[in-house]
């Protein structure tokens, strides 16, 4: 816990109400340890049941998680606005800095000519009632998906990936729920689980995606939803194998209680052909944002799945923000009918496997193995993350600890490959071995 922060409260209420006073004013930053319970209730002169309710409403609500002897801690990315950005503390000068897991910047399609083309010949405003998904971005986005093997029975546009899956969640599971994630998984997905106040079920994951048997265990305990990444699996880089997506598919078969969430975000940038489970269950869908190939900014994702499914979130879009804006929608469909756009996605995914497969072999010639099939980051298990991140901080490298992603995995740390330059890739490689195996200090000498 953060010394200077000091927790009030004589009721539940007043004590949760400080914690969060004290998560969005950055004094208790994320993983910041609260006091045992029966130890803040002596500090407080309450009963240890008025703290203990307390940590219950900020778990309830994705502010705080407890981890066994661990104790009760601020999660990684708490679900409120913060008056400073503690999550990923910025490098110092001259720290190369491998942590954010965003896309090549240097690789990204130029929106300017898209948006002056547009402005050309957008046409009137629209309105209320003319606005929703347009036919033209369906039609469109159909024949992109089906070409993928991927039924479209329904399809819907939301705001971003996560947004999608968010909408999902909220429609079928409701509080408590059990949903089945990947372990290591998508840190932003974890954190939208938590703030829900579903319960995460892990599966774990290997290079071809999640496992039959983690996927096997997850029903049996009685998971509502299950959600794989298809391809470049952040932050391992798996993705579902066509033997894989078949065992999946076979345990997935009769179960209509489970809702099936396919979060297929890298799209255009994976270089590994996709395997979809989509139709396994009745209730399915099938989420490819624009983001990653096109621009972080491009906050739009296409959702097919079974008409239900579809409907359901299209309901909860039609009473929230309504649609997606029409002219993001249209410049999305300009940025993928546009030869120029499409050779430049292309150039980038070619560059983001050549780096990644560069540091990955470069890490084996050290004798480290580290996992990432597809997309732009690289797994790496360690020993110890904290002492990993903190050489590598030192020799000149932020990379992100596996905290962030981890429920019951082992330590790692993840290595986003973007801003690497190849010629970077060995000295990057020689830091991490040098952290991971530090030189014997000198024996005395006479």
């Amino acid at each position: 816990m953060a010394v200077r922060y000091q927790i009030t409260g004589g009721t539940a209420a007043e004590i949760s109400a400080s914690v969060e006073s004290g998560v969005r004013s950055g004094a208790l930053p994320p993983d910041s340890a609260l006091p045992p319970v029966r130890a803040l209730a002596a500090a407080l002169a309450v009963s240890p049941a008025t703290v203990a309710r307390a940590y219950q409403e900020l778990r309830q609500r994705g502010l705080v998680a407890t981890a066994g002897r661990h104790g009760t801690r601020v999660r990684p990315r708490p679900p409120v606005a913060t008056r400073r950005a503690a999550r990923y503390p910025t490098p110092g000068p001259g720290v190369r800095d491998l942590s954010r897991g965003q896309p090549d910047l240097r690789l990204l399609p130029p929106l300017g000519p898209h948006l002056a083309r547009l402005a050309d010949r957008i046409g009137p405003p629209t309105g209320y009632a003319s606005a929703g998904v347009l036919p033209e971005l369906a039609e469109a986005a159909r024949e992109r998906l089906t070409a993928d093997g991927v039924p479209v029975d329904g399809l819907t546009v939301t705001g971003g990936a996560l947004d999608g899956i968010e909408r999902l969640l909220a429609a079928h599971l409701r509080p408590g729920d059990p949903v089945a994630v990947e372990d290591p998984g998508w840190a932003n997905l974890l954190d939208l689980v938590a703030a829900l106040g579903l319960r995460p079920v892990a599966v774990p994951v290997d290079d071809d995606g999640p496992t039959e048997a983690g996927v096997r265990d997850a029903l049996a305990l009685g998971a509502r939803a299950l959600i794989v990444t298809s391809r470049a699996q952040n932050p391992t880089g798996a993705a579902v194998s066509a033997d894989r997506a078949g065992a999946l598919r076979a345990l997935l078969a009769g179960r209509p209680d489970v809702l099936l969430v396919e979060d297929d975000h890298a799209a255009e940038l994976a270089r590994l052909p996709l395997h979809p489970l989509a139709g396994a269950t009745p209730s399915w869908a099938f989420i490819r944002s624009v983001s990653k190939p096109y621009g972080p900014d491009l906050r739009l994702a296409l959702l097919a799945g079974d008409e239900t499914t579809v409907a359901r979130v299209a309901g909860r879009m039609s009473v929230g923000p309504g649609w997606v804006s029409t002219l993001l929608q249209r410049l999305v469909l300009a940025l993928w009918t546009d030869p120029a756009t499409t050779e430049l996605v292309t150039r980038a995914e070619e560059s983001y496997q050549r780096r990644r497969v560069a540091l990955i072999a470069a890490l084996a010639g050290h004798g480290l193995t580290a996992h990432g099939r597809s997309g732009i980051n690289v797994w790496l298990p360690v020993p110890d993350e904290t002492s990993a991140v903190t050489a590598l901080r030192d020799a000149g490298w932020a990379v992100a600890p596996g905290g962030l992603f981890r429920i019951g995995a082992p330590p790692a740390v993840r290595l986003t490959v973007s801003p690497l330059d190849d010629a970077e890739i060995p000295a990057l490689a020689d830091a991490v071995a040098h952290a991971l195996r530090p030189a014997r200090p000198a024996g005395f000498t006479a």
